[in-house]
């Protein structure tokens, strides 16, 4: 009679955030992340960034994960591209989404007059309507004219405002009524704006598809309010212990915050609960 082994499990396509997730507000990487991240993938399972950065700032992120092949999310869901070092930018994109951020733009600038503005020039940067503080922008920066910026079709646009709260962003966006666009307050200072409808969860569900992962074996890691999607579209969404109120409803289970470790205990616990490294 033959026995038969044990029969392997299907693989996981685990989705994490960046910045608040893997990455502290220095955007340093905790320590056991990239280790547990390669033995995940040893094991077969599928490991996706899918974040609000631009793809030229996820990249050096995702190397040092140990990712330089496959799908990653980025500009909060409109921008999926493949990782490949042979491609001259170290990524293919694959699929892009944008939005004509004119009437936004114009709306919002009319209740934030002071504000900064940046449309994303996907691959290279961004334009910009003034100069943002060192550091806060990378890649290419090309300051234009505000109507310039309107006329860009976007695929993100970012709303700098310091002396603005989340909650006053959030009474804003009700207020003026951006109806042809999604929204995302970052930290204090930011508003993300991206197009209608998209988000990471949906361009996960496309790369869930594309890798042949069945529904029910999916996981997300998220502490932000550009997270709340994701975390509903997974079937183990796992939200971070620092974040608010919303992205936590949303979430089938909380984690640590991140000082704590709570992406790491995850992904250990998705391991089996076996340390790495």
């Amino acid at each position: 009679m033959t026995v038969a082994g044990p029969v392997a499990a299907a693989p996981r396509l685990v989705a994490l955030d960046l910045d608040g997730t893997l990455l502290d507000w220095s955007g340093d990487l905790g320590d056991g992340i990239a280790e547990a991240v390669g033995a995940l993938r040893a094991a077969g399972d599928h490991v996706v960034v899918s974040t609000g950065r631009s793809a030229h700032s996820m990249l050096p992120i995702a190397h040092a994960l140990g990712l330089d092949v496959g799908p990653a999310v980025t500009s909060n869901g409109a921008v999926r591209v493949e990782l490949d070092r042979a491609a001259d930018a170290g990524f293919r994109i694959t699929d892009m989404v944008t939005f004509d951020p004119g009437p936004a733009l114009r709306l919002v600038r009319e209740e934030l007059p002071e504000a900064l503005f940046a449309v994303e020039d996907v691959g290279r940067g961004f334009f910009v309507s003034g100069e943002f503080p060192p550091g806060e922008m990378d890649g290419e920066v090309t300051l234009v004219e505000f109507e310039r910026l309107c006329a860009v079709p976007a695929t993100r646009v970012v709303i700098r405002s310091p002396e603005h709260t989340d909650a006053d962003f959030h009474a804003m966006v009700e207020r003026i009524g951006l109806h042809e666009v999604s929204y995302a307050v970052g930290w204090t200072a930011w508003l993300d704006l991206s197009p209608q409808g998209v988000s990471k969860a949906t361009a996960l569900e496309a790369v869930r598809e594309q890798l042949g992962v069945a529904p029910e074996r999916t996981v997300a890691v998220g502490d932000g309010r550009n997270d709340v999607e994701m975390l509903r579209w997974a079937a183990r969404g796992v939200a971070m212990g620092h974040a608010d109120e919303v992205t936590r409803a949303a979430a089938d289970e909380v984690t640590g915050t991140w000082e704590e470790g709570g992406a790491l205990a995850v992904l250990h616990d998705l391991l089996g609960g076996a340390p790495t490294g």
